[in-house]
């Protein structure tokens, strides 16, 4: 059984010798295994630190990419090149802890499809998310929960094994904005989780900006479900109701009565609120309009400058998005 380990990495130099050397100790007890690490625009020198390591050990490679793709189009470059049996995805900063990578593999030898890890938070060794963390993660998991067709568990992170047969189904997905923790559970194949303690970044920051965040919950939202589209014409229609019932007594009090209506407050608010609306519902239509648009461009999902590849004879150029396994070439 041959185990690959995909690990994007910007900017991790410093945590890159260290996570190597973990990895290399915990995985020698298994027949083969290969770590490929993906750099996707780093400018801390992380590349030079790459090419020697997969010069010095047989068992360690890399992928360059030109520039900076994101993390999912990283890790599905980090998939496409993968030849193992099973394919572990997991960050470079040491919080996704290399010691759970044997129960994931047990799981996988159960037969498990696909094995999710589940942040244990709660535990007291584990490195608590600061409180803004926190909330914007169950902020996030709930909405997408509740407006998404495919449910994703809470903590779910991009620390998982999945099989062959899953990456191959996983590959065959050409969309641009691929959303590793929704589109597996959408699969249907035998699943489980785990559940692991966060461990301590040893050097450097996170890159995963609020905006990243909030990027990702977009896509998620937008990729498994239009209910936000029907969410918006179900507000249309009750202010359009409401409107004309508002506009039915009006009419009555100006017909029947001697009174007038105050309306600067009440105008006020109704402007405010059906422009607020509309605007809401531009803005939504727009990101699938705007998603719809990037599909039509086929642009490749990522390209490779330079590689570098163990357990292989691969030809240190590749083209863009360029699959490696040969089986599924021919």
């Amino acid at each position: 059984m041959l185990i690959s380990v995909v690990i994007p990495v910007l900017n991790e130099k410093e945590n890159i010798s260290a996570l190597t050397d973990r990895l290399t100790e915990i995985l020698s007890r298994y027949d083969a295994f290969e770590i490929i690490f993906i750099d996707d625009g780093s400018t801390d020198g992380s590349i030079e630190l790459l090419r020697s390591l997969s010069v010095e050990r047989k068992r360690v490679g890399y992928l360059s990419l030109s520039r900076n793709f994101g993390h999912q189009n990283a890790l599905r470059a980090g998939i496409t090149a993968a030849q193992g049996d099973c394919v572990i995805m997991m960050d470079g900063d040491f919080q996704h802890p290399p010691e759970a990578i044997p129960l994931f593999i047990d799981k996988y030898l159960e037969g498990f499809d696909i094995v999710s890890g589940v942040r244990d938070d709660h535990s007291t060794s584990s490195e608590t998310p600061g409180f803004s963390k926190q909330i914007s993660s169950r902020l996030f998991y709930r909405i997408i929960n509740s407006l998404s067709d495919v449910r994703i568990q809470p903590g779910a992170a991009d620390f998982r094994l999945i099989s062959r047969q899953a990456c191959s189904i996983l590959l065959g997905m050409k969309e641009q904005n691929l959303f590793l923790r929704g589109i597996l559970p959408w699969t249907g194949l035998p699943q489980t989780e785990i559940r692991y303690q966060t461990g301590k970044r040893k050097h450097g920051t996170t890159k995963y900006s609020f905006s990243k965040m909030l990027n990702l919950a977009m896509d998620g939202i937008t990729s498994f479900s239009i209910k936000p589209l029907r969410l918006t014409s179900f507000l249309g229609a009750v202010i359009s109701i409401l409107g004309f019932v508002y506009a039915v007594y009006a009419l009555c009090m100006r017909l029947f009565t001697t009174k007038t209506i105050e309306g600067w407050t009440s105008l006020l608010i109704s402007v405010l609120l059906i422009g607020g609306i509309q605007l809401l519902s531009i803005g939504i239509l727009g990101e699938y309009v705007g998603k719809t648009f990037m599909e039509t461009k086929g642009r490749p999902h990522y390209i490779i400058r330079e590689s570098r590849l163990p357990l292989q004879n691969a030809e240190p150029e590749l083209k863009a998005g360029q699959r490696l396994d040969k089986e599924e070439e021919q």
